[in-house]
Order: structure tokens, then sequence, then C-alpha cells
């Protein structure tokens, strides 16, 4: 249960009117308002389900009456002291909160069941959440303001959420007061009193300091270690509070933190499994919301006393949300905690080890923090869920190329059974996995077969889909290669094709594969693998391997100029490609960014004949899948940049939906938004579905995309282009993907 006396959010005054207690419904996103009198007695209560009760009553709908003529006088409510026992029998499927009067009727706090998340500031941490990294700065500004400031500007640099103070009043702490020169004290307290003495920040520097983490974007929290500290954060306004182990057991302390009704992070280093409970009893009794952090306060702590496994029984003990406050070397085990259900991982920091003071020597340099925070987030990435597995992107990739397939072994006519003996086992995977093979004994075929031919899904089925002419208001194509394209030409009417090359198909005599020349356009699709496993990428730093990338490109360019004569309708063919930009274990920041654009910019410089093609960069998914491994791009993912580089630069796009829309995910982008900034710029489209940051290449209405809302958008930014269905893997079975595709489209481009 959680008692809230920051209560502004919840509270309209009755004489208020019902729009204005509407407008607090939506922002306090807890679906209800209290009503109280000018003098704070609670007059009535207003739920989302309440005015609607109202509203459908109504003749006439006035908004501007005042609230109190519509609120609900026939609430549930308890007095502030009452017994949590009895107050948790208050609460059912209709209650979810009850007003806490005191004597006299004044509404001065709301219980409410305990919640699933905890709010820090604009941090949420729940079972779903990102960790919440907190760098530590403690004392190790030793006594600097600067110092902090550098800290600060560092933690931030190396991805923590938050910076954490630590504030003391030697005064009221000690017993003799702070006095360092105390001859009585044991040898520790007065190591300790003496760096104290001469390394605290005042309250005015420790505000100044917090103030400077709000400046630069990161959260400030601090630790109070005494009752006036804790008075001076409040007055400062903290968020939330970090309780340390050594008060843990200080339960005067750990009340008045908790009555502030802020949020605390309790570390429980130096005690008992009975003394959590204990104080876990009190914090519950509070109401408090609170994160416990599984700790060993040793400095630094052997690895063997860690025991990580704890964080599930002080995930049982607390029931709420656990972390990790670690004073071991290195950061590896408070990785490794995040696998264990770290929500929390609270780490010293520092920028040099070898500063006066204890906590520097277990403290983390900014580089290894930054290590720390990357282990963190590569792990979340990898913890994934519970659910049925199902194979990633890149798995049916290379399942693909490793796996196996059921191939025919004979001529086979439609209406035929097909028989075990027809059926072989043969690599690649293109086809029908090996464990369907009892399905098909026995169907009758519903296709004509060649021997060595792939079985695919849908010869399961009663019936193909069956090609024909499709009608579309713009210019639309098949994605082909020299294989197949006379195949798929002969059953069906696009206006152009669109030849994917291979870096063998370059050398390939282009008048050994064309007999005759087509009344149609041309699109060249380039090879991003080209020979001695170069991948193009006309932006890397290295300036031979971009020269080789320039003259691979120039050879695309220059088999297109050849293969023009053939596709009379080809004026000026596109060239679709991937300029690169991609990087292997992290994204470019945008400095970076701009630094490869302008790169991309020299190598295209460099080619000769574009007047008579027109390159197209393709725009880009987050993660590509790269020869059977993901990669991260960079260039042409962003709507911003790339509209930025066609403006100043004069080049149009290949919009790869399928690809945008991931990228849309991943940046927490409108689509919509994405299309209508990079429409204007678009002179070709490739359509597919999606799903994610790296389901890419979807039939279809199969994954996230609402296609009639895009198709219409699309009429609308870019009315001219031309498209292809890019289904992946849709030339198997003779087009059977891009025929469905098609199908679909034209239904919902009507």
């Amino acid at each position: 249960m959680i008692f809230e006396k920051h209560i502004g959010d919840y509270i309209v005054f009755a004489e208020d009117s019902i729009i204005n207690a509407l407008r607090k419904i939506s922002d306090n996103k807890s679906r209800i308002v209290f009503s109280v009198t000018e003098k704070g007695i609670l007059e009535g209560v207003l739920t989302d389900g309440d005015f609607r009760r109202w509203l459908v009553n109504q003749q006439t709908i006035d908004l501007n009456q005042p609230v109190k003529t519509i609120s609900n006088k026939n609430f549930k409510s308890a007095s502030v002291d009452e017994e949590q026992s009895k107050l948790e029998t208050y609460f059912s499927s209709e209650i979810e909160f009850v007003p806490l009067l005191d004597h006299r009727g004044h509404l001065v706090a709301i219980a409410s069941q305990k919640p699933a998340t905890i709010q820090i500031g604009n941090f949420t941490i729940d079972e779903t959440s990102p960790t919440f990294v907190i760098a530590e700065i403690g004392m190790n500004h030793n006594g600097s303001l600067e110092l902090a400031k550098k800290l600060i500007d560092q933690a931030i640099e190396s991805g923590a959420n938050c910076a954490k103070f630590q504030m003391r009043s030697l005064e009221s702490l000690y017993r003799n007061a702070g006095n360092a020169h105390d001859a009585s004290e044991d040898l520790g307290s007065q190591y300790n009193l003496d760096l104290l003495s001469r390394f605290q920040l005042t309250p005015e520097e420790m505000f100044t300091a917090f103030d400077y983490c709000q400046q630069q974007g990161i959260l400030p929290l601090c630790t109070p270690w005494d009752l006036q500290s804790l008075a001076w954060l409040e007055e400062y306004g903290m968020p939330a509070y970090k309780v340390g182990s050594a008060d843990l057991t200080n339960h005067d302390l750990l009340a008045a933190v908790a009555k502030t009704g802020k949020p605390l992070i309790c570390s429980t280093g130096m005690s008992t499994e009975a003394e959590i409970e204990e104080s876990v009893t009190l914090l519950k009794r509070l109401g408090a919301m609170y994160v416990l952090l599984h700790c060993n306060s040793t400095y630094p702590a052997p690895f063997k006393d860690v025991n990580l496994n704890y964080l599930e029984r002080l995930n049982e003990i607390g029931d709420c949300p656990v972390g990790y406050s670690g004073h071991e070397r290195g950061f590896h085990v408070a990785v490794g905690a995040v696998a264990k259900g770290a929500k929390v991982i609270e780490k010293h920091f520092t920028l040099d080890k070898f500063m006066e003071g204890r906590d520097h020597k277990v403290s983390l340099l900014p580089e290894e923090f930054r290590a720390m925070v990357e282990g963190i987030r590569q792990v979340e990435q990898g913890l994934g869920n519970t659910t049925e597995r199902q194979i990633s992107q890149g798995e049916l990739m290379n399942r693909e190329t490793l796996a196996k397939s059921l191939v025919i072994d004979r001529e086979l006519a439609p209406g035929e059974v097909i028989t075990a003996e027809m059926i072989d086992i043969k690599s690649p995977g293109r086809g029908l996995q090996p464990n369907r093979k009892a399905e098909l004994i026995g169907h009758r075929a519903n296709r004509h077969f060649q021997a060595g031919d792939f079985f695919f899904p849908s010869d399961l089925l009663e019936a193909q889909v069956q090609a024909r002419n499709y009608k579309f208001n713009r210019p639309w194509g098949l994605p082909v290669r020299y294989h197949d394209f006379e195949a798929l030409l002969g059953m069906s009417n696009p206006d152009f094709l669109e030849f994917h090359l291979s870096y063998k198909d370059l050398e390939e005599e282009i008048g050994r594969i064309f007999e005759r020349s087509y009344d149609l356009g041309l699109v060249v699709h380039s090879p991003e693998l080209f020979s001695g496993d170069h991948i193009l990428d006309l932006c890397s730093l290295d300036w031979e391997y971009r020269q080789h990338s320039i003259q691979e490109l120039q050879r695309v360019i220059e088999v297109t100029r050849s293969l023009q004569p053939y596709f009379h309708k080809a004026t000026r063919p596109y060239i679709v490609t991937n300029v690169g930009g991609f990087t292997t274990d992290t994204p470019l920041p945008l400095s970076q960014r701009r630094q490869r654009y302008d790169l991309l910019l020299d190598s295209l410089s460099r080619l000769d004949s574009l007047e008579e093609v027109e390159i197209l960069p393709q725009t880009m998914p987050p993660f590509p899948w790269q020869f059977g491994g993901q990669r991260y791009h960079n260039l042409f993912v962003n709507p911003t940049e790339i509209v930025e580089f066609c403006q100043d630069n004069g080049y149009r796009i290949c919009l790869d939906l399928s690809h945008s829309k991931l990228a849309c995910n991943q940046q927490k982008l409108s689509f919509q938004d994405f299309v209508d900034q990079v429409g204007a710029y678009t002179a070709h489209l490739h359509i597919a579905d999606s799903e994610g940051v790296d389901g890419e290449g979807l039939q279809v209405g199969e994954g996230e995309i609402d296609f009639p809302a895009l198709l219409e958008n699309l009429d609308k930014a870019a009315p001219p282009a031309s498209f292809i269905p890019e289904i992946w893997q849709g030339h198997k079975n003779e087009g059977e993907g891009f025929w469905i595709a098609l199908e679909r489209l034209e239904q919902d481009w009507e």
C-alpha cells in the first residue's frame, strides 16, 4: 500500500468547473480527483466512470458548472491514523484509492494499492523498464564544487541516469559534533572524520551541484545521513532519496525519509535478513515506495562475498523492485546483477582512483563506467522474455543458407499424389523444412514440378496464388535476377524491372543474357557484397577501402549503362544502393554521422557518367542483417538528416518502407511524419512490412504497418514515386511472395 501525501495533482475545489476536473483527471493519469471545500474538507469524489454515468443522463451538456454538482458523495474514506491492516480491507476491484482524513474531515493523504511501477523523476522502475544506473559520486568531489561538476559531466558522458551525492551535518550526526581532532575517537572514526571535515560541500554548494545536474540533463539524488540533512534536501525539493546501508536499521531516519512521500532506494549492506525484514515492515506500514539494493559493504568487496543469488530472496522479502550497489573491483558483477533481476545499479564514480579518500579506490573511471553501462544495455536486450521462442530475422536468413529442404526427385503433374519415394532432403534451406515431410506424403500436387524443385509451404494448400496483371496509379515493377526475369515477366505486366545484382553478375556478358529488348523501364539495385568480402562503404574513414568502394560502384554504373539499351523506357535508370556508414559495435553520434555524410558526398563526386544514371541512396534500418549477422546503421536512418542531405545536395532517395518503419520504432518517431518529411525527395519505393526494430521484409499485412493509411499518405507525400514489392524471399516458388503482396497492395490502394 502507498500513502500519497503530495496530493495537489488529485485535488479540485468544489466550485471548480467540471472541465477543469476532467483536465486534472487526464493529467494525473489515475482516473480520479477529490473535490474539497475552500477549507480543505472532502465533499465528493469524481472518477472518469462517474463522469460517463452522469454524461449519458444529460439532455444538454454544461461542463462549466461546479464539479460539486456531479461529484459522488457516496465514497469510502478512512482516518489518517487508521491501522494499515484494516485499511487494506477497504480496497476492492471498484475501490483503488481511499482518501485519508484528519479528525476535522480535511483531506490530508490518499492511500492506494501498491503500484506496479516506481517513478523517480522521468524514470520508471518496474519489471520491464531499463535498468536505472546511478553514478555514486558520494564524497569523491573531495570538497571541490568544480570537481563535482566535472564528475557530473563525465557521468553523463558515461551513460549514467543519475548522479548521486551524500550530505551530512557533522554537528548533528556525530556525538562529538564532528570534531576531527577528538583524540578519544577510534582510529577508523578519526580517519573518517578527518576526511569529512575537509571534503564536505556546504549545503549551498550541494544545491548548486544539483542545479547543475538538472541543467545538464541528469537526475540528481542524494543520501541524507541525518535529520538535518534531510530537512535541507526537502527544502531543495529532492525527487527521491537514497538510504545508505548504515541507516537501514536507523528507524527514526528511515521513517522520516519515508514520511516525505518520496520514493526510496535502500541499500541493505551490513544488515542481517531479520533486520532487513524489520525495516521492510516499517516501510510497508508507512506506505513507502521503495527499492531494495543488495550490497556488501566492504571496500573492495571480495567476489566470493557478493552472492548475487540473494537478489531473488531480497525480492521476496521486500515485495518490491531490487537492485545492486557494488563495491567490488571492476564492473562485471554489476552487469551480471542485471541478469539476476536488478533494476537499479549503483557504482562509485571517480576521475582518479589515487585521490585521497576511501571510495576512490573502489570507484569506476569514466571509461569503465561507460563499458559497464554498455554491458548492462546489452544484457537487457539479451534477456528477452519467456514467451514462445520465435526465429529471429537473422536466423531465418541463415536457415536459408545453412539448413536443409524437401525437394522432389522427378517431374510431377498437377493432381498427382506426392509419395515418400519422391522426396529427398537437400541443402540449402530455401524450401519446406525436413520435419514437414509427413505432411507432404499423400498430398496432391497443386502445380507442375520439375526434378530438383523445392517444396514450399503453399504446396500443402489446395491451390496457390496465381500471378495476373495488376493496375496501380503509379509505375510498379518486379525485383528480378538475370536467371528469373523472363519467367516472372511472362506472368504479369510490370512497368519496369529492378535487377538485384550480385558481384558475380557484374562479370556477365550482357549480350549473352538478353536476346531481345523490352518496352519497359529499368532500375538496378547495386550489390552490397563484392569479391574478397568487400562490403560497399562510400563513407569509410579508410581511404583505400573507400576508394575500392567507389571503383566497385563505378562498375555497377557501367553495367547499368550496358543494360539500358535493352529497355526502351529507361531514360536515366535509377541505381539503388546502400551507401555504407555501418558500424559493428555501437551506433555513431551525430558529429560522426555528419562526417560520414561528407565522405559520402566526396565519394559520389568521384563517380563518372552520373548524368546517365541517378544514384538513389536507400533508407536503412537501424540494425541491418548483413550476411547472417547484425550491424548498426547510421546514415539514411533519421528523417531530418535525410531531408538535410537531399535539400543541400540535390539527391533523391529510395524509400524502403520496411527499413524506415523499423527506424521509427527504434527512434520512437511517427512513421507518418517520417514519410511526410522524406516524401518530397523520394523517387522510388521498396514496399514490405516490418516488425519491431529488425524484422524487415515481411509480407504486406503481416507486420506492424497500417497499409491503407500508409498508401493514402504516400499518395500525398510521394505521388510520382515508382515501387516494387520488396518481400524477403518473395521470388521463391515462381515469385509467390511478390504476387501475394501485389494482390494486397492493389486492394488497399483502391
